[in-house]
């Protein structure tokens, strides 16, 4: 059974001036660099992924899932929300990461999953 996910339908933008974190990984290969902007208490807010192949359909659909990924979160979507529904999603590209703290991801956006729960989650989930 799905449980259901509890946001609040009021969307919360981010101030015009604001906090980020930037990381730089690779995903089999894939190079990229992950920009979290943060809320003033320190909850990530938005992302944006910028991918090295830029035009490519991966460089795209990563694009596509920052947007609804940081629409979601200024909807309510906690990090230990997204971590569950996106961890573990399993397609290329995928293999070794440039992480010690992750160093496999089954995905780009497994890959993120991880890396915001290791950074962010109020109660990591169980490492599968």
């Amino acid at each position: 059974m799905i449980e259901a996910m509890t946001m609040n339908p009021n969307r919360r933008p981010l101030p015009a001036t604001r906090e980020s974190i930037t990381h730089k990984f690779t995903v089999g290969g894939h190079e990229g660099y992950l920009t979290v902007g943060l809320y003033p208490d320190g909850r990530p807010g938005e992302i944006f992924l910028k991918i090295a192949k830029e035009g490519s359909t991966v460089s795209g659909l990563c694009q596509a899932f920052c947007r609804a990924f940081s629409i979601a979160m200024q909807l309510g979507l906690t990090v230990d929300e997204a971590v569950m529904r996106f961890k573990g999603m399993n397609f290329e590209p995928m293999g070794m990461t440039s992480n010690p703290a992750i160093p496999h991801a089954s995905s780009i956006p497994d890959y993120i999953a991880r890396y915001l729960e290791h950074e962010f989650s109020v109660s990591p989930a169980p490492r599968g």
